[in-house]
């Protein structure tokens, strides 16, 4: 598996080894001795599975008191995937980093503990996967506004946001500044 660095420490985009051939093609999405060997140390315990439609925004997303590590992946269509760092003591605390996720590029962003997470919809559907360290928990549940104006992020979408009526209620950046302790 080749794993990227991005200027966002411990922030990392992963690449597995496909293996194709005239019947498609074979990949290893997720194994723990390569991860360990990598010196990547998660227990994931939940995975999720989303399918979402062009220009759906979801996001930003994280859990406060229970924080979760992900590891994201497209299994059809496309997504512009995006990670906030929330760590207060990081030196990239409010910065944010974005990559195209395809069904095509099979790229993975390894979002640890102390992110919120949110990604767009580029292509007409996208099938989105990702693994958990930590069980979603409603009482732990948080978010920032997809428009907050601290981070200006451009969610690369051509028509108009669609945003759940939460995600829509989000407060901003600046707003919960304070309350957060990662």
């Amino acid at each position: 598996m080749k794993i990227e660095q991005t200027p966002i420490k411990d922030l990392l985009v992963l690449t597995p080894k496909v293996f194709e051939d005239d019947r498609g093609y074979f990949l290893e999405s997720f194994n723990s001795r390569s991860f360990r060997d990598a010196g990547l140390y998660y227990n994931f315990v939940q995975d999720n599975q989303s399918v979402s439609l062009k220009n759906v925004i979801r996001g930003l997303h994280y859990q406060k008191s229970i924080p979760q590590a992900k590891l994201v992946r497209v299994i059809a269509g496309s997504i512009w995937d995006v990670a906030v760092d929330l760590r207060k003591n990081s030196q990239t605390f409010g910065k944010w980093f974005g990559v195209e996720l395809t069904e095509d590029n099979f790229k993975q962003l390894l979002v640890p503990r102390g992110f919120a997470h949110g990604f767009s919809v580029l292509s007409d559907v996208a099938v989105v996967s990702y693994k958990c360290d930590e069980l979603y928990m409603a009482s732990a549940e948080a978010g920032i506004s997809y428009l907050d104006p601290t981070f200006k992020i451009d969610w690369k979408i051509t028509g108009k946001p669609i945003v759940s009526e939460k995600d829509g209620f989000l407060p901003k950046f600046e707003d919960i500044v304070k309350e957060i302790n990662f």
